[in-house]
């Protein structure tokens, strides 16, 4: 009988325990790509939405973001002007850099065209865009004639508007350097410097707290002597005088005040001026003026809250711009005939 012959170890197959069906693999293959294609089409709304600009993006034009505005408001009127494509994608990224509530208001120049992370850093920190204009307030100008510096510095600069908005603030401007946008708007002028007074007051305010006198009454004599006198030393002596004739019911009798009334100095008062009914008349009227009549800087402040005690009542500016004083108004007659003819 015969037989099959063996067969040898090299004839041998090994069927593989399993082998993808074809359709198996073209399932595979499905999915692969399908993965590959919805990675690429997030990319591209990632690119659209994050780096992508409109193809109309308002190239040379300044974009307004208002005080109070809030980031829905914003995203909205960024769509409405081309200047993002996505509102969605925009307030995502301010919300992911942490601007929710640090939106920064102002004019924002756009000089090129942005994409809308660009846009979201510069709303958050406040890049503006424009190169600030240096505008210095001294020490003592009422709200009046820092309006006018402001509208002469700033030539888009609403002065009047400033006036009226500013009014009440009279004393709490503090006069320093300031680096302002060309396009500043009065209300954010006027909260600037008010941010930038009360943080000098707190280099201050321990000499006030022993002074033992209310803030507005230190401010208001501050905002005097101001007007009334030009050096420390000569401050703090005339703020003792006048904290002194206060203390025993006299009138203040400072000429500084018609400045805020009329204009005037004291080289241009007349009688009938020191006889007005005004409430600021410091001669018809005892004790302070019910506000401040400028806006006083840290040494005349500090100078109000650290005078000097001496024996004098009376003082005066001569011609020569010396300070002469008098313990009695005999004397203070003498110095007049003398320092002001």
């Amino acid at each position: 009988m015969d037989t099959l012959p063996e067969s040898t170890p090299e004839e041998e197959t090994v069927e593989p325990l399993f082998l993808p069906k074809p359709s198996l693999i073209s399932r595979y293959k499905n999915i692969f790509f399908a993965i590959c294609g919805s990675l690429l089409a997030l990319i591209l709304v990632f690119y659209i939405a994050v780096w992508r600009t409109p193809t109309d993006f308002p190239v040379d034009t300044i974009v307004s973001v208002n005080r109070g505005e809030s980031l829905e408001e914003i995203t909205q009127k960024f769509a409405s002007l081309r200047l993002i494509r996505s509102p969605f994608a925009f307030r995502s990224l301010v919300i992911l850099l942490g601007g929710e509530k640090k939106v920064t208001a102002g004019d924002y120049l756009m000089t090129n065209k942005e994409s809308p992370l660009t846009l979201a850093w510069r709303i958050i920190e406040g890049r503006l865009g424009m190169e600030p204009i240096k505008v210095t307030i001294p020490e003592g100008l009422n709200v009046s004639e820092i309006s006018g510096i402001l509208g002469k510095k700033l030539a888009l600069f609403d002065a009047e508007l400033f006036l009226r908005e500013a009014k009440d603030k009279e004393g709490y401007l503090f006069p320093d350097t300031y680096f302002l946008p060309p396009t500043a708007k009065p209300v954010d002028v006027i909260l600037k410097m008010q941010k930038n007074f009360d943080e000098k007051m707190r280099s201050v305010e321990t000499d006030i707290e022993k002074f033992g006198k209310p803030f507005d009454e230190v401010l208001i004599m501050a905002s005097i002597l101001e007007g009334e006198a030009k050096d420390t030393e000569s401050r703090k002596i005339v703020a003792g005088i006048l904290w002194k004739r206060i203390s025993i019911g006299m009138p203040l009798q400072v000429d500084a005040t018609f400045k805020y009334i009329n204009g005037k100095d004291s080289s241009n008062l007349t009688l009938d001026d020191l006889k007005m009914d005004n409430a600021y008349n410091t001669y018809t009227n005892r004790g302070l003026p019910p506000t401040p009549i400028n806006n006083p800087g840290l040494d005349a402040l500090l100078a109000a809250v650290t005078p000097t005690k001496t024996e004098y009542l009376y003082f005066l500016t001569g011609n020569d711009g010396k300070m002469y004083y008098a313990k009695t108004f005999e004397q203070h007659k003498v110095n007049k005939q003398k320092y002001l003819r």
